[in-house]
């Protein structure tokens, strides 16, 4: 998994990312969720190199003075925000060209990467039948490697109950919980979206489908098979199929999103084959998880 997915191209790009990412947020004034301002109530935190925006205010001169580089101080308040990234690992997610299993996992990397270059904490949690396996929460940038260890050990196979998985997860403080999958899953989200608003979470939720899915090129006989009960099913395609299934899919995505909107979780919907750019400085950022 990792040559293909965590190779060296992609972590460079993650460094490209946090830079554009930090400047959005220092723009929009108000991005962050924790005080960064130097003064008596928050404690020293953690250098990182200067970047475009920063405020000059921070610079370590004496820093400077040893490596020939600038770096900023970062100050954080004791409490610090808990980012909870919940991947659903049933096996329909390895499906497509891309698989949706690549793109969840590059996400997951990803927002990993965010919350710990912002100093939040974060934990992982594969979700698989009606439970889950949790990471141990990190804080950090050089706590990424576990974060991408965490990722590469998980493997895509059965069903997943999303939300008999997500209500056994006991989450004790505030903070976010993001949820990536493609929501075919028995009984729906809304009782897991209910229980982590109920845990005072800010919920997200990224619903990845892949392009056979969104626009199946489908004709003729064809045997289906489900990726998860192994359930064959010969159908003939055509037109008319393929609306009532197009339908059927716009039904299925809205009904999730008009539920997220009434209760006031955020939602988008990616293809396995948008990149990562696409989906982090449009999608995000038009779902206010970037500001």
């Amino acid at each position: 998994m990792s040559g293909r997915i965590f190779d060296t191209e992609f972590l460079k790009k993650l460094d490209t990312i946090a830079i554009h990412v930090r400047m959005l947020m220092s723009d929009g004034g108000g991005g962050n969720r924790k005080s960064r301002s130097k003064g008596s109530s928050v404690e020293f935190s953690d250098f990182r190199e200067y970047t475009v925006g920063d405020d000059f205010r921070r610079i370590d001169w004496n820093a400077y003075g040893r490596f020939d580089k600038l770096f900023v101080k970062l100050f954080m308040e004791e409490q610090e925000a808990m980012i909870n990234v919940l991947i659903d690992s049933s096996k329909s997610m390895d499906f497509g060209n891309p698989k949706k299993s690549e793109l969840a996992l590059k996400l997951a990397g990803v927002l990993s990467f965010l919350a710990l270059n912002n100093l939040d904490r974060v934990c992982l949690s594969s979700l698989n039948k009606d439970t889950f396996k949790q990471s141990t929460a990190v804080t950090g940038r050089s706590m990424f490697d576990r974060c991408i260890a965490f990722l590469e050990s998980i493997s895509f196979s059965g069903e997943t109950d999303l939300n008999a998985a997500v209500k056994k997860k006991d989450l004790r403080s505030r903070g976010m919980a993001i949820i990536i999958s493609d929501f075919f899953t028995p009984g729906g989200i809304e009782e897991a979206i209910k229980y982590l608003l109920f845990k005072k979470q800010d919920v997200f939720l990224i619903h990845v489908l892949s392009p056979e899915e969104i626009n199946p090129e489908l004709e003729g006989q064809v045997r289906l098979l489900d990726a998860e009960t192994g359930h064959v099913m010969d159908v003939a395609v055509t037109p008319a199929l393929l609306k009532q299934y197009h339908n059927k899919l716009n039904e299925f995505n809205n009904n999730i999103k008009e539920f997220c909107s009434r209760m006031g979780a955020a939602y988008i919907q990616v293809s396995s084959a948008d990149s990562i750019e696409k989906i982090v400085f449009e999608q995000f950022t038009g779902a206010g998880v970037i500001k």
